[in-house]
C-alpha cells in the first residue's frame, strides 16, 4: 500500500513533527494522505491504518513533552477516561459509512475547524490560563473528542488542542502536551478493536514504516514547540486544516 519504505518514513516524519507540534497526532494529514493515494480503500482501513501511526506518535511525544514537564496529568487522565467510550463508539460505526460520505464528512470537518480557529478573535488565542479549568466540561468535550477521532481516524488533537486554549483557557503548549498524552491512550485502545476487527490485517508493514518516522517526527517536533509562539501554532493549525479540506472535497464536486 502507498509506496516503497523509504517514502512512508518520509510521510510519518512529516506527520510527527507537525503533529506533535501542535498536539494534533497527525492524524489529520495522515487521513487525506491515505484517503488521496488509495482512493478504494476502505474508511475502516484508513482510520485503522492513521490511529495505529497516530499512537506510536502521540506516545513518542509524550515522552518528550513529559521531559519538559508540560503535561498536566490529572487533566490528561480525567479527559482520557471520558474519551474511551467515545473512541469505542467511534470505531464500530467507521465501518458502515461508505466512502464518499467519509470523504465528504472528513473535509467539512476539516474546514469547520479552520473557520472556527480564523474567526475567534485572536486575544482568546493568549497563554491566558484558569487555575481551576473546569475538568467536567473538559470531560464532556473528551467524549465528544474521541468519538470523531477514531470515526475519522484523526486523532482528535485538531478539536481537542483549540477546546483546551478556549473553552478551558489552557496555555497553548500546555494544551498541546496534554492533548498528546490524551491521545496516546485513546489511539491505542482504538488501534487494538482495529486489529481484533481485522482492519489492519496486511498493513502492518505500512504501519510499521510510517510509524518509525512518526516516532523521530514527534521528537523533532517537541524540540521546535520551544521555539514557535502559541499563537503561530493555532494559526498554522487553522490554514492546514483549511487546505486539505479544500483538498479532500474537491473530488466529491
Amino acid at each position: 500500500m502507498l509506496t516503497q519504505p523509504a517514502g512512508l518514513i518520509v510521510i510519518g516524519f512529516t506527520v510527527g513533527a507537525i503533529g506533535t507540534l501542535i498536539g494534533a497526532g497527525g492524524g489529520f494529514l495522515l487521513v487525506p494522505i491515505l484517503l488521496l493515494l488509495n482512493p478504494k480503500t476502505p474508511p475502516d482501513v484508513v482510520t485503522g491504518i492513521s490511529l495505529a501511526v497516530v499512537f506510536f506518535n502521540a506516545a513518542s511525544g509524550s515522552v518528550a513533552y513529559a521531559r519538559m514537564r508540560r503535561i498536566n496529568y490529572r487533566a490528561g487522565i480525567i479527559f482520557a477516561l471520558a474519551a474511551v467510550p467515545g473512541a469505542v463508539i467511534g470505531v464500530y460505526l467507521t465501518s458502515f459509512i461508505p466512502r464518499r460520505v467519509f470523504d465528504a464528512i472528513f473535509g467539512l470537518l476539516m474546514l469547520g475547524a479552520a473557520a472556527y480557529l480564523m474567526i475567534t478573535p485572536q486575544a482568546e488565542k493568549t497563554e491566558e490560563c484558569t487555575d481551576t479549568p473546569n475538568l467536567w466540561l473538559g470531560a464532556a468535550i473528551s467524549l465528544g473528542v474521541g468519538f470523531l477521532s477514531s470515526l475519522l481516524g484523526i486523532g482528535g488533537g485538531i478539536i481537542h488542542v483549540p477546546a483546551l486554549t478556549h473553552a478551558l483557557k489552557f496555555p497553548v503548549h500546555t494544551a498541546t502536551a496534554t492533548s498528546h498524552f490524551v491521545l496516546a491512550i485513546t489511539a491505542l485502545i482504538a488501534t487494538a478493536i482495529h486489529i481484533a476487527n481485522g482492519n489492519l490485517n496486511g498493513q502492518f508493514e505500512t504501519v510499521l514504516w510510517i510509524s518509525i518516522g512518526a516516532i523521530v517526527g514527534a521528537q523533532v517536533g517537541a524540540k521546535l514547540s520551544n521555539r514557535v509562539q502559541g499563537t503561530w501554532i493555532l494559526r498554522g493549525l487553522a490554514a492546514g486544516l483549511g487546505l486539505i479540506g479544500i483538498r479532500v472535497l474537491l473530488p466529491l464536486l
